[in-house]
């Protein structure tokens, strides 16, 4: 059979970029190998991770003659008017007979008439191609598919203009042989399927599916309503989408390909189109890649967000932190410009037994949605339970390995995670409205968001990923757990560190070679050299008080660009490794518990560019890294401030450094600018207003006034720390034993002294 997709050259090469992705995406580690008195950890120098390829619809889907040929002619085609429990055939290729009509050769068949319990039957041993043109037809059969393709090279159904059409079937089903399963649709296909026209059609498929083929799937455009007891649209091969008006209501999922067997096949590729999907299960899944170039999107997944089950937090060695830690706070804040969040699920209390405590809580954000809430394993599959009972998997845009958005307009509201891949997605532009019962955005490995505007308004957490980059694009994210997590991955031991690091380096190398037939690179997924992660001299920005975390994994986060907001009930920014920025301005409104941080991280997180802010509690208080070379200030108040309260630093030039209105009540305030100098002076302040604008409570512009001095002080170093005393060393409480960093409280006396600023600016680099 004549497939008209891609080259085989190129399905080559992106099923080995996928692989080799996978592999480049989790480099390998030395671990840290420990007892009770000391630990040592080699230096390891992770690869550098290829660019994310930028797959779109036209490297996977290639369309021929017939995909498009909407035209036919009374003269050139077989008129079949149906009527009641029989039809009329005029022409040739077909025979009606016991209510229902058997197509045997290659041709343009017009369908026209109700048929009220028989079956349009294609069977074309030439492997031909059969032209079907629903001219008015409304088609149903009791007891088994409406519309069965047999045989045939290809069959193409177009809806005429201007007509209505129909197509069901029955509940229940009778097979001539009961050992076989097929058809199960209302709509069925052995064969190639295409869909064009620019009519309507409405199926119902009241026994399982709606409509399936056993091969390729295309619609290329048309107005396709479907109904179905489980799977709305099903292409084995792949599903493919050009233009159409499609609204599926589906108990399983609503659009899926299935072939497990070949990587280069079962993937769903969308150009574009307007998509209203309800399911029960997963809106649109791929078993392999799944491509969006654009399109418009409404998908509610397992009933929406709300519908999600309760989480469980990790107890105190886990992604809780803190022997504080626990259920992250459902009230998260309304920010300055008064926007309210979107509410929050409920969370439980630490209730319950967490088995196999996984660091900083990525075990409980890749659970599936099951009748459990508890994980085991950091990297499962979502689709996993812990546990015997049936899990359901209901995400918006699933992936089985590499999930590609190039474009669209998406509104989803998602019982599970809402974008989901098993590999890597990558984000290239887009506008997005997400809901979340879970992640907002998750994947096993690589998350890359290279543009797009992307509105996370309810999550469990709102990205996350083994290595997480943010080249450029607009991210705002709410979530009741940790804002950002780059967690999972593969794992290493000691005694095998050696033979993946070569494994590693190896595929890296066999995957430059392979990008050389790969479609248009965007954005940048890289990594940095890690010395000696997990041990003590490098876990800079912390304080000394309280219990490490465990070592640091090679889980990494990178900020080159774009805007990043966070409104976090758990960490703001969480890796279970290091976090680089470079670029870009990132905005965290963290916790408000002790036993998170608006920053935790187990390595490093080295700042070179880019303008930082970052408010929240002070238990697992984290800063920069000295290893900077971009200065920051960590200021620890002596009482928890009230949210909105301004926090402004300015310089001793009453040059604008910050001036926030955190949305939720804080403690301490990270900030970082490519204005603050190793030993500049600067004055903190506390309260009072500004006639500036607010963007997420961060002023750019305006005169600051009104405020009392909490500080002045010297920086001394690239982090440097300090309260209400002046410049201290890092936080020295006791802090708890989770992911983040050890904090205390600030001491001493306050300050009061009022001052004023004007024409204050920000430096806020977003590199576009």
């Amino acid at each position: 059979m004549k497939k008209n997709m891609i080259t085989g050259s190129k399905l080559w090469s992106i099923a080995m970029i996928t692989s080799l992705l996978a592999a480049c995406s989790s480099p390998a580690t030395t671990s840290t190998t420990a007892n009770a008195a000391t630990s040592t950890t080699g230096t390891t120098k992770t690869v550098s991770v290829s660019e994310q390829t930028s797959v779109k619809y036209a490297d996977l889907v290639s369309l021929d003659a017939d995909d498009t040929n909407i035209s036919w002619s009374e003269a050139d085609s077989t008129a079949i008017k149906l009527n009641g429990t029989t039809a009329t055939v005029t022409g040739s290729g077909a025979k009606a007979a016991n209510g229902s009509v058997t197509i045997s050769e290659a041709g343009t068949y017009v369908l026209s008439g109700e048929l009220t319990d028989g079956q349009i039957v294609v069977n074309v041993a030439d492997k031909g191609t059969v032209h079907l043109v629903l001219n008015g037809a409304t088609i149903h059969d009791n007891d088994s598919a409406a519309i069965y393709i047999q045989k045939a090279g290809k069959a193409v159904i177009t809806l005429e203009k201007g007509t209505k059409n129909t197509v069901s079937d029955g509940k229940t089903y009778v097979y001539a042989d009961a050992t076989k399963d097929e058809p199960d649709a209302a709509i069925f296909s052995k064969a190639d399927l295409t869909f064009n026209g620019a009519g309507q059609l409405t199926v119902t498929g009241n026994y399982n599916e709606g409509i399936t083929s056993k091969d390729d799937l295309k619609i290329i455009s048309g107005s396709i309503s479907v109904k179905a007891a489980d799977d709305g649209i099903k292409g084995k091969d792949m599903v493919a989408v050009q233009a159409g008006t499609i609204t599926i209501e589906a108990e399983g999922d609503g659009i899926k390909s299935t072939n497990d067997t070949d990587t280069t096949k079962g993937y769903v590729a969308i150009a574009g189109g307007t998509f209203d999907i309800q399911s029960g299960n997963d809106g649109i899944q791929a078993e392999t890649a799944l491509v969006a170039d654009g399109g418009t999107y409404n998908i509610v997944t397992g009933g929406g967000s709300t519908n999600a089950p309760a989480k469980v937090e990790e107890g105190p060695f886990g992604g809780g932190g803190g022997w504080g830690g626990g259920t992250p706070p459902t009230d998260m804040g309304t920010p300055p410009d008064g926007e309210p969040p979107a509410d929050m699920p409920e969370m439980p209390n630490n209730s319950g037994t967490n088995a196999g405590a996984n660091t900083n809580g990525a075990a409980a954000s890749n659970s599936a949605n099951t009748t459990t809430t508890t994980t085991t394993d950091n990297n499962a599959d979502a689709d996993t339970a812990t546990t015997a009972t049936e899990s359901t998997s209901a995400k918006a845009l699933k992936a089985g390995t590499d999930l590609t958005v190039n474009g669209g307009t998406y509104t989803i509201d998602s019982m599970d995670d809402s974008l989901h891949s098993n590999n890597n997605v990558t984000v290239n532009d887009g506008t997005f409205s997400i809901e979340s019962g879970d992640d907002g955005i998750h994947a096993d490995q690589a998350l890359t968001i290279n543009g797009g505007t992307i509105t996370i308004a309810k999550s469990y957490e709102g990205l996350e990923g083994a290595m997480i980059t943010l080249n450029d694009g607009d991210v705002d994210v709410t979530a009741s757990d940790d804002g950002v997590n780059a967690a999972g991955g593969e794992t290493e031991t000691a005694a095998n560190t050696a033979a993946s690091t070569d494994s590693a380096t190896t595929a890296t190398d066999a995957a430059t070679t392979s990008n050389i037939s790969v479609t248009e690179t965007t954005g940048t997924t890289s990594t940095t050299d890690q010395a000696s992660q997990g041990t003590a001299v490098n876990q800079q920005g912390r304080g000394p008080g309280g219990m490490g975390g465990a070592a640091a994994s090679n889980n990494e986060f990178h900020i080159n660009g774009g805007t990043l907001t966070v409104n976090a009930g758990g960490d703001g920014l969480d890796s279970n490794g290091s976090i680089n920025m470079t670029g870009g301005t990132v905005i965290v409104n963290g916790p408000t518990n002790s036993g998170n941080g608006a920053l935790d991280y187990d390595g490093t997180f080295e700042i070179s560019g880019g303008y930082l802010v970052a408010a929240g509690s002070s238990g697992m208080a984290q800063g920069t890294s000295d290893a900077s070379t971009q200065n920051t200030i960590v200021m620890t108040f002596p009482a928890t401030q009230k949210a909105g309260t301004l926090v402004h630093v300015q310089d001793s030039e009453g040059n604008n450094i910050l001036t926030f209105a955190p949305a939720k009540d804080y403690q301490t305030v990270v900030v970082s600018s490519p204005d603050l100098a190793k030993d500049g002076s600067y004055v903190i302040y506390s309260g009072g207003t500004s006639t500036g604008k607010a963007v997420d409570g961060l002023y750019t512009d305006g005169t600051y006034s009104g405020g009392t001095q909490v500080v002045a002080f010297q920086s001394t170093s690239s982090v440097t720390w300090v309260n209400e005393s002046g410049v201290t060393t890092a936080n020295t409480g006791m802090g708890g034993p989770g992911g983040g960093g050890q904090g205390g409280f600030g001491g001493g006396r306050n300050r009061s002294q009022s001052g004023t600023t004007s024409d204050s600016t920000v430096t806020t680099d977003s590199a576009k």
